[in-house]
């Protein structure tokens, strides 16, 4: 990508909201000159850094920061730019977010298992979303997600920054004229040396956490710290394994960049392999996906701190014509022809794009359809994880042909009143 078009790129992704149209759907702005105000769901770790960015938008305002744990918000507060005068209203339940006609769009930072019920209830009374990664507790939830986005004309933009990263789009440019020629063979990792979370027993809930509302639609169990704060990731009532937390950021720009759908076949091997402690998912992971004419392979150790040619995460592609390797400095071709681009940002154009699409209503850069299917890529790992063996996969039903218990992972079954609809 020259210079020219690279301006050319983050100019649109960033678009002078002067310039762009009045939101016309209900909840939205009425003027473009009129601030977005929004609200964060969900303090403790990514939504932070979630308040930080779109604070930093001078036609942005944060009105309320939602959280179940008291003990979060002063924190989270703190990290909200200062050129924001006002403070945010402090909840408990998002409920009473979705229920203030003043709010426009909510940014969602809850754990998995809460993503596709807060989606739809916020699509629902109106409001516009940043839902992160991944964006669904299971697969079938997404497609909910989608009906309700389609339904209610709702803007939501799923948290895989690298969408938004100018030179992630001159790499999907560059395979797209055919300079790489057939691509075989991806290859996308993580290394994450995580430390052991050892074990720990259930006890009393802490003092100013709402359990049941942080439990929400997942199953009632005593409080453990290690199925609490960040540990839920390793946990199948909450989480979705270092498969869903990163392996979905890789597997997006596989998926980006070489234009590839849905997969044919599904295997995976790997385990608890190497620590002793209360996590339920596989620190160790290899998944092999099968497209029409590509295979894509996920691998994480995260106990490991070596991963591939040096870089801790990334994509691999192996093409025809040369080998194009994603690194911290942007992307390159070797045994090829000779052809790269320097790494560009991707937090704050992201953040921004979500913004002025919801002035313009457009599409976003990682419109929920597509976040989906790269999610979906995180169940169907799991799943072939868990039942053991290789899947088959029709993406015009969503299913696994004649595998009852695999089709049975596609959803589950919600703890009332907080249920996933069937019907949106």
């Amino acid at each position: 990508m020259s210079a020219l078009d690279r301006r050319r790129f983050l100019q649109t992704s960033a678009a002078s909201v002067a310039a762009l149209s009045a939101v016309t759907a209900a909840g939205a702005a009425d003027k473009p000159s009129e601030k977005i105000v929004m609200a964060v769901l969900g303090v403790h770790g990514r939504g932070r850094g979630l308040l930080s960015g779109f604070s930093s938008f001078e036609d942005v305002e944060i009105a309320a920061v939602c959280d179940p744990d008291e003990n979060v918000i002063a924190k989270a507060l703190k990290s909200i730019n200062q050129r924001q005068k006002r403070q945010p209203k402090v909840l408990k339940d998002l409920r009473r977010v979705f229920e203030d006609r003043d709010i426009h769009a909510v940014a969602i930072a809850a754990p998995d298992h809460w993503h596709a019920l807060a989606t739809i209830w916020a699509c629902q009374a109106g409001k516009h979303v940043y839902v992160e990664k991944p964006i669904s507790h299971n697969l079938n939830e997404g497609r909910r997600m989608i009906e309700a986005a389609r339904k209610h004309d709702r803007i939501v933009q799923v948290g895989t920054q690298r969408r938004s990263g100018a030179h992630f789009q001159s790499a999907a440019e560059f395979v797209r004229s055919g300079k790489l020629g057939k691509v075989p063979f991806v290859r996308t990792w993580i290394a994450g040396n995580r430390p052991s979370i050892g074990h720990k027993k259930d006890g009393p809930v802490p003092v100013g956490v709402d359990y049941d509302l942080w439990l929400g639609p997942a199953p009632q169990r005593a409080f453990n710290p290690n199925r609490f704060h960040y540990n839920w990731h390793w946990n199948w009532d909450y989480g979705t394994g270092e498969l869903g937390n990163n392996g979905i950021h890789m597997l997006d720009v596989a998926r980006m960049v070489v234009g590839l759908e849905a997969p044919k076949t599904i295997s995976c091997g790997g385990g608890k392999l190497y620590y002793d402690d209360d996590q339920r998912t596989p620190d160790t992971q290899v998944v092999v996906y099968d497209f029409p004419g590509t295979t894509v392979i996920w691998e994480h150790r995260i106990w490991s701190k070596t991963g591939v040619e040096g870089e801790g995460s990334g994509v691999i592609l192996y093409g025809e014509k040369g080998t194009l390797v994603f690194d911290r400095k942007g992307w390159h071709v070797h045994d090829g022809i000779e052809a790269s681009d320097k790494a560009s940002p991707i937090e704050t154009p992201h953040l921004r794009n979500f913004i002025d699409c919801v002035r313009s209503h457009k599409r976003p850069n990682a419109d929920l359809e597509e976040g989906h299917k790269s999610t979906r890529l995180c169940h169907l790992g799991n799943i072939a994880y868990r039942v053991g063996r290789r899947l088959a996969f029709d993406a015009s039903t969503e299913t696994l042909p004649n595998d009852a218990a695999a089709n049975q992972l596609l959803g589950r079954t919600y703890r009332a009143p907080f249920v996933v609809p069937e019907k949106v």
